[in-house]
């Protein structure tokens, strides 16, 4: 496993499983980034400012499935966000942020993103990925 400094103290994580995705997307190390994207850019970041904002910004919630839950180590399963209307899926469990970005970072994912669409349109577009495996 390696991981691809970029400045500020972030990185991207890369392995053997990273995407395509991955090798194209734009790193972004800091919220004050967001504001020079093109639209339609693909995204990728571990900052947990920058994966916050973007989510407050869509009005999510940070989130898990119920029945993922790892109990041999106590993390939460499959990360997800609650997007409005919030609370239409009795499978969504709300967690804190603390709990997401634990798991997040346990799990070594990247999260691949896009702030507008090619069109200018907000994007709920996300994908986590683990690139040490193929599955996060």
């Amino acid at each position: 496993m390696t991981q691809q400094n970029t400045g500020g103290g972030a990185g991207v994580r890369t392995g053997p499983a990273s995407s395509k995705t991955l090798k194209y997307a734009r790193v972004i190390n800091s919220p004050d980034e967001l504001e020079r994207v093109e639209a339609g850019d693909k995204l990728v970041t571990t900052n947990h400012e920058v994966i916050r904002k973007w989510a407050e910004e869509r009005g999510a919630v940070p989130a898990t499935v119920a029945g993922t839950e790892h109990p041999e180590t106590g993390t939460l399963g499959a990360l997800r966000f609650d997007f409005p209307p919030l609370g239409d899926d009795d499978r969504i469990r709300h967690v804190s942020w603390d709990e997401w970005f634990e798991t997040f970072d346990r799990r070594r994912l990247n999260f691949i993103f896009q702030e507008t669409t090619k069109d200018g349109r907000q994007s709920n577009f996300f994908r986590l990925e683990n690139p040490e495996r193929e599955s996060a």
